[in-house]
C-alpha cells in the first residue's frame, strides 16, 4: 500500500519592512519556489519605524509560531527586532543587514539608513522586479495563456531544473515561464502558438535524473515507483526529445551544469545579451 504523504501544518512568514516590503516579499517568494508546499501564509507588515510596531509583529509571529523576515535599514531597529525575536523564541532572518555590513567594509562608507530609498532606484531595477514576479506567477505551467508575454519559455520533464533556472534568468531581467512535460497530460495549446525561437527544451541524462528524483521522493516520503524507474524515465526523456524536435525548439543538456552556467548558455542560445 502506498504511503500517504505527511500532512504539513501551515507556516506563517511575516515580511517586515520600513518601507513597502515589496523587495523582501519578492526574495521570500523566490526562495519558496524551491519548496514543494502550498502550506505557507505570508503577512506583510509595512512602514515599521518604532519599537511598538516591532513588539507587535514579534508577538503576532509568536502566537502562530511564525518566522520573521525583515529589511530594516536603521541599525537600531535591526538590533531591536533581533533581540526581541531571540527573547520570544521567534526565528528571525535579516535580508538586508549582511549586505549593508559587507558593502560598508568594501566601500569604506556608512549607509544613510534612510527608509524607502529603494523608491529611487532606476528603471532597470523595476524591470528586474517585474521579471521575477512574472517567473513566480508562471512557474510549473501556471497561466499558460500568458506564454506569449514571456521572453524565454523552458520546457522539460520533472526535475530538469526548470524553476531554479527560471528564477535566475528572471533575476537577470528576463520574463521566463516554464512548462512541465507530464506523462499522459497534454501540453497547453498556447505553447505551440508562440515564437519557437524563444522556447528551450531541457534534457538530462537518465541516470542523473533518476538520482535527482530519488532524492526528492525520499525527502517528501513519496512512494511513487514509476517516478524513479529508469525505464520510465528513459521513455519520458525520449518523448520530450520527440516534442522538442517536432517543434524545432532548441535544447540544452542540464546534466551536471550549475544554474548560473545553464542560464548563461540558454541566453546565448537565444541570442540574448548577457547582462553584466
Amino acid at each position: 500500500m502506498a504511503k500517504k504523504p505527511a500532512t504539513r501544518k501551515m507556516r506563517h512568514i511575516f515580511i517586515v519592512s520600513d518601507a513597502t516590503g515589496s523587495t523582501c516579499e519578492l526574495v521570500v517568494k523566490a526562495a519558496l519556489t524551491q519548496f514543494s508546499t502550498s502550506q505557507t501564509t505570508i503577512h506583510r507588515v509595512r512602514y515599521v519605524r518604532n519599537a511598538v510596531q516591532i513588539r507587535e509583529v514579534i508577538r503576532d509571529a509568536g502566537k502562530v509560531r511564525g518566522i520573521v523576515v525583515y529589511t530594516l535599514v536603521v541599525p537600531e531597529l535591526r538590533r531591536m527586532i533581533l533581540t526581541s525575536g531571540r527573547k520570544h523564541a521567534v526565528p528571525i532572518i535579516d535580508i538586508l543587514g549582511p549586505v549593508l555590513s559587507r558593502l560598508t567594509d568594501l566601500l569604506e562608507l556608512s549607509p544613510m539608513a534612510k527608509p524607502g530609498l529603494f523608491k529611487g532606484l532606476d528603471q532597470a531595477y523595476f524591470e528586474r522586479i517585474e521579471a521575477m514576479n512574472f517567473a513566480i506567477k508562471h512557474d510549473d505551467g501556471l497561466r499558460p495563456g500568458d506564454l506569449h508575454r514571456a521572453d524565454i519559455v523552458l520546457v522539460g520533464v520533472s526535475r530538469t531544473c526548470k524553476t531554479p533556472i527560471s528564477i535566475y534568468l528572471s533575476y537577470r531581467g528576463f520574463k521566463v515561464a516554464n512548462v512541465p512535460i507530464v506523462p499522459d497530460a497534454r501540453l497547453p495549446e498556447k505553447l505551440f502558438e508562440i515564437d519557437p525561437h524563444k522556447v528551450v527544451g531541457l534534457v538530462i541524462r537518465p541516470e542523473r535524473l533518476k538520482l535527482l528524483r530519488k532524492a526528492r521522493a525520499e525527502s517528501y516520503r513519496m512512494d511513487l515507483p514509476s517516478y524513479t524507474d529508469l525505464r520510465v524515465i528513459r521513455k519520458e526523456l525520449k518523448l520530450s526529445m520527440e516534442i522538442f524536435q517536432e517543434n524545432r525548439w532548441q535544447t540544452f543538456d542540464v546534466t551536471m551544469r550549475s544554474i548560473e552556467e545553464a542560464a548563461t548558455v540558454i541566453m546565448e542560445l537565444l541570442g540574448m545579451h548577457v547582462p553584466e
